[in-house]
């Protein structure tokens, strides 16, 4: 269910704010209606985000960042774990004081993960929302505004109950991904290389909320790589559930190395980023590419979880301890400089002092770069909601403070090693007064990485 009752509200009580459908006035709009886009979650909803409002430009809406001056609200939520959920239903709240009789707005749909995997229990929490729209609807999201549109027309400017949209279709997600998207930042664009996950880690929710994975044709994606190359795009960053897996289900092996080729041949493309690896897909081939292909940024985000083998056993990982660490001393000694990223998870069912020792050590050891701790949610559906022992909720925040604790250490020394050193930036942006500016090495990934610099620098 909804973690209503642990989100406040956004504004005052309730029960005191206005419940009408729709908003006054609809009869006389005249087209282009304003639609605010707002994005949670993560770079592979930004793409989605950003396909989506291509196709509203396209469908003859405009676009505006302000809420609070939109005739339409669209949420794309992510709904992966509590803290998202969370998040996106403080959204919904937002968003739905921003309707009459406290604003303008006339319609909030709420799109994404969250309406993939709740659409019924949004519609009867939320009346004020209008619309849900699943993961594989994002390209009917103009069709949908549109009926809602129609049918509010038709109640004399407020739309009737009953014409509230549960559109959540079957089949896969990649139809929006065709939109000619303009990316939200000048110089980088995340590239969706694949849509869903056929691993079966026990704690997560994706598969059931993404469906198994789905590779984009190769000739799709490199027409959209010319295409973001000729309107000033320079780093391409490629994002997935798992990298890795693409191509598998085109062809019946792994065709991300030849996919890094052709993209790196692309004139303008300066600089290609591969996130969302997994360890047992990292092969021969690509860490040749790492070590050959000067477009192909020495860095590598490898999510492993965890290093203790009964934990791994328990989240059906399918790596130990020993092929994680044959595989990063390997990286280390193959691919000279390579910058390291990963995410581990702490607080899973089973998890004892013995394995978070193990796993400190591991971190000790191979000394991650960059690394993302997570505390273990309980996601329902999936099998690791049901193991126990649980581990208490303060024990499993103490062992994450553990973890954070030693990365701050090691990534601070990381950074240290770099003072004194040349090397080359992707500029972003520039100051107001034009004397000082961002950018980013190859050790950098947007956004997360800066993010984590800027941590170590208040430790």
């Amino acid at each position: 269910a909804l973690p209503r009752g642990r989100v406040p509200l956004a504004s005052g009580n309730r029960e005191q704010r206005g419940r009408r459908r729709g908003g006054a006035g609809l009869t006389d709009l005249h087209p282009p209606l304003s639609v605010a886009l707002v994005t949670l979650g993560c770079p592979k909803n930004l793409v989605d985000s950003e396909c989506v409002a291509s196709l509203l430009l396209e469908s003859g809406f405009s676009l505006t960042e302000d809420p609070s001056a939109a005739d339409i609200i669209v949420l794309n939520t992510c709904g992966f774990i509590a803290p998202a959920k969370e998040e996106a239903i403080r959204a919904i709240l937002e968003a739905a004081d921003r309707k009459p009789p406290g604003g303008a707005c006339r319609f909030v749909v709420v799109a994404g993960c969250l309406a993939q995997r709740y659409p019924d229990e949004i519609l009867e929490e939320f009346p004020e929302v209008d619309a849900v729209v699943g993961t594989r609807g994002y390209a009917d999201i103009p069709w949908v505004i549109g009926c809602l549109s129609d049918a509010a027309r038709k109640g004399g400017g407020v739309l009737p109950a009953a014409d509230r949209i549960r559109h959540v279709p079957a089949g896969d997600s990649l139809a929006h991904l065709g939109a000619a998207r303009r990316p939200s930042t000048p110089v980088y664009a995340y590239l969706k290389v694949s849509e869903g996950c056929s691993n079966r880690c026990a704690y997560c929710a994706i598969p059931g909320i993404r469906g198994d994975h789905v590779s984009r044709p190769m000739d799709d994606l490199i027409a959209e790589a010319v295409r973001l190359a000729g309107i000033g795009t320079r780093e391409l960053v490629l994002v997935a559930q798992d990298t890795t897996r693409y191509g598998l289900d085109l062809s019946g092996r792994r065709l991300l190395p030849d996919l890094v080729r052709r993209l790196a041949a692309i004139p303008g493309i300066l600089r290609i980023r591969l996130m969302y690896a997994y360890a047992d897909g990292v092969d021969d081939a690509l860490i040749d590419l790492f070590r050959t292909e000067p477009k192909l940024a020495r860095y590598l985000d490898l999510p492993i979880q965890h290093a203790s083998d009964p934990i791994l056993g328990r989240m059906n990982r399918r790596d130990t301890r020993h092929s994680l660490e044959a595989l990063l001393h390997r990286l280390r000694r193959d691919v000279p400089g390579i910058v390291l990223r990963t995410t581990v998870l702490v607080g899973f069912p089973g998890e004892t002092e013995q394995d978070m020792d193990v796993l400190l050590s591991f971190l000790r050891a191979i000394r991650f770069d960059r690394l993302g701790c997570f505390v273990f949610s309980p996601e329902e559906g999936t099998p690791a909601a049901a193991m126990e022992p649980k581990v208490p909720e303060s024990v499993a925040e103490s062992r994450y403070h553990r973890v954070m604790a030693l990365q701050q250490a090691i990534s601070a020394a990381s950074l240290r090693r770099r003072v004194g050193t040349v090397e080359s930036v992707l500029i972003e942006s520039v100051s107001d007064d034009g004397i000082f500016y961002l950018g980013r090495t190859s050790g950098e990934a947007p956004e997360i990485d800066l993010h984590e610099q800027a941590l170590i620098a208040n430790v």
